[in-house]
């Protein structure tokens, strides 16, 4: 069988060089006797060395050509060859509910997506590996006070810890991308609850990085829905500054703050 044609509707770029596939097959021992996801294996590259790992390996594929190929590849994989979409599958069905590590070289216009259906499953997903986009992988690892820090700082370092292993140049693709990848990892951290609540927790931090210029007494407004929130809100210290300054515990504090002054 011929090899799969890259198709830009999905995002293809196959990496070709070897050497750097192991050496992200081998950021997942981080997280050693866990069951292992790979999304968008397209022709193997990164599975043929997953596969030599002492763990069950599953993939998941949503292109019907890479799929075919995988199965005359590695019919040892057999079962194991998911053709589905990642981002509309039951994960709890995956390993029978075991928790697994999720690794790819994820498709650079679906990469955050991936994340956050990552973070609706943390307890699920204990590590997360693979390449991505550099400049979401800064953002993703990006400390208060950067440039970078931002939406996916803030939700993912909350439950994750965030490492930034290497860049990755574009012309070791096919076909090579405008820009350059990297390869993170994320462990879950010691946190079981943020102390707030967690979907007003999201509204708040992206209400406010979508305004990231504006200081908090501005961009909270819009989360208030025209009904003015309990007196002296607005003068509490923290309105004074702009999102990338908070801590992920202040943004926690910032939620239990928002959800006081709503109440009626």
């Amino acid at each position: 069988m011929r090899q799969v044609r890259p198709k830009k509707n999905l995002g293809q770029h196959f990496l070709t060089d070897l050497d750097i596939a192991r050496r992200i097959a081998d950021t997942v021992d981080a997280c050693p006797d866990l069951p292992v996801l790979e999304v968008g294996p397209g022709m193997g590259v990164l599975t043929q060395y997953l596969v030599e790992k002492p763990r069950p390996v599953r993939v998941v594929e949503i292109d019907s050509e890479s799929v075919a190929y995988l199965h005359e590849h590695f019919p040892t994989l057999h079962d194991q060859i998911i053709s589905d979409d990642f981002l509309k599958m039951d994960l709890h069905a995956l390993f029978g509910g075991q928790p697994f590590v999720l690794t790819g070289n994820y498709p650079y216009d679906i990469s955050s997506q991936i994340f956050f259906k990552m973070l609706d499953n943390k307890d699920l997903i204990p590590c997360c590996t693979g390449m991505i986009q550099h400049e979401v992988a800064l953002r993703m690892a990006s400390a208060p006070g950067h440039k970078a820090y931002g939406i996916l700082s803030v939700l993912i370092q909350a439950w994750y810890d965030v490492e930034y292993l290497f860049m990755v140049d574009e012309h070791v693709f096919n076909p090579p991308p405008k820009v350059k990848s990297a390869v993170i990892r994320m462990t879950r951290n010691k946190v079981t609850h943020l102390g707030c609540d967690e979907a007003l927790f999201r509204r708040v931090v992206k209400a406010v990085f979508n305004q990231r210029r504006k200081m908090l007494r501005v961009s909270l407004r819009q989360l208030f829905q025209g009904r003015p929130p309990r007196e002296g809100f607005f003068d509490h210290e923290m309105m004074t500054r702009r999102p990338e300054q908070l801590s992920i515990a202040e943004f926690v504090e910032l939620t239990n703050l928002v959800a006081d002054a709503s109440q009626p």
